[in-house]
């Protein structure tokens, strides 16, 4: 596919800097591309990177100045106008010879298959499940008995998706997600040992998730665990029974949420955050990597353990840096003191 660089700023609402009726081909980095390639500049420490590129268009920020000679998208987010080019250039089906279903696959007679759906080989399918239109389900995949899947969904390879699950319109689940696995939940015997709790509930996702490779979802003990549309979820990440995760919430790789745990709209939650349970996250909330969330948390930015508000975090830090110089000092009156007691 080939645009004229005015056909790209009218999709991408973009403002032109230079030739408007150069020809851009693909997309390509800034250290990479040739003179028909589309990049972007979304960091300023790659500033020298930009002015050494060859590429053919640049998308860039208002503040950012162009450089005279060249093409440039002017936006205010460039990785957002350089994320829809991508999108002209690429193809919406996932890069599969897989097509259609097959026969080197389990499918039970009662389930519900829609229009344009790919079923790979070796994938098991339960009774009573239901497949909506344009999804694709890649090698390897369990899904379980009453599971319920939306259109255009996408299930890479080995995941697994459990009895009662529900699964909303165009969801993207990584290879190795679990779905719906057992809430960790045991009584302790006087006898010694362990007894079962059962976990009775399911799993919703709504639709516009994204769940990443390796990541689990425990089924609800009662009812559902929720995660609300638009959230995206990065690999490695534990989510307990009966947490409800809030519409358009960024949850990074390693983190964790213990049971009945919620979050509101529009958190952010940095890499290895642990979530202790039954709390609230109020929306819009950031908290940052390695955090530890012990205590309901009101809108605003937080990091440490346990989590506190981070001007505070910053403040405490200073004060730890410079912690050796209190001591010397304290020894030193110390010493002048005991020799004035002396």
């Amino acid at each position: 596919m080939k645009f004229l660089i005015k056909e790209l700023a009218e999709i991408t609402n973009s403002k032109i800097y230079g030739n408007q009726d150069h020809i851009i081909s693909n997309v390509s980095s800034l250290e990479n591309a040739d003179l028909f390639d589309v990049s972007f500049l979304a960091n300023s420490k790659y500033k020298e990177q930009m002015k050494k590129s060859k590429a053919g268009l640049i998308c860039i920020d208002d503040k950012t100045q162009p450089i005279k000679g060249r093409n440039f998208l002017i936006s205010q987010n460039p990785s957002e106008t350089f994320q829809i080019i991508i999108e002209l250039f690429t193809s919406k089906k996932p890069d599969s010879s897989f097509y259609g279903i097959s026969e080197d696959s389990y499918i039970h007679h009662s389930v519900k298959i829609g229009k344009n759906v790919t079923i790979a080989p070796k994938v098991t399918i339960d009774q009573k499940v239901s497949i909506g239109d344009d999804s694709f389900i890649y090698p390897g995949c369990f899904i379980g008995s009453n599971v319920k899947i939306g259109n255009n969904c996408i299930l890479y390879s080995n995941v697994t998706i459990r009895e009662g699950c529900e699964i909303g319109n165009n969801v993207i689940i990584q290879p190795g997600a679990v779905i719906g696995s057992c809430g960790f939940g045991f009584i302790p015997k006087k006898s010694g040992g362990y007894t079962k709790l059962k976990q009775l509930g399911t799993v919703m996702i709504e639709d516009n998730v994204e769940i990443g490779a390796n990541t689990a979802i425990d089924r609800a003990r009662f009812h559902k665990t929720i995660i609300k549309k638009g959230s995206k979820i990065d690999n490695l990440v534990q989510i307990a029974h009966n947490v409800e995760i809030g519409e358009n919430n960024l949850i990074i790789a390693q983190s964790g949420f213990a049971g009945s745990s919620k979050t509101e709209e529009n958190v952010i939650i940095g890499g290895q955050v642990g979530i202790s349970g039954h709390l609230t996250i109020k929306k819009g909330t950031q908290i940052a990597a390695k955090a530890g969330v012990s205590k309901d948390l009101l809108t605003g930015k937080y990091r440490g353990c346990p989590a506190i508000p981070l001007k505070e975090y910053n403040r405490n830090q200073v004060h730890l840096r410079n912690i050796k110089k209190l001591i010397d000092k304290i020894s030193q009156i110390e010493k002048k003191l005991d020799k004035i007691s002396n």
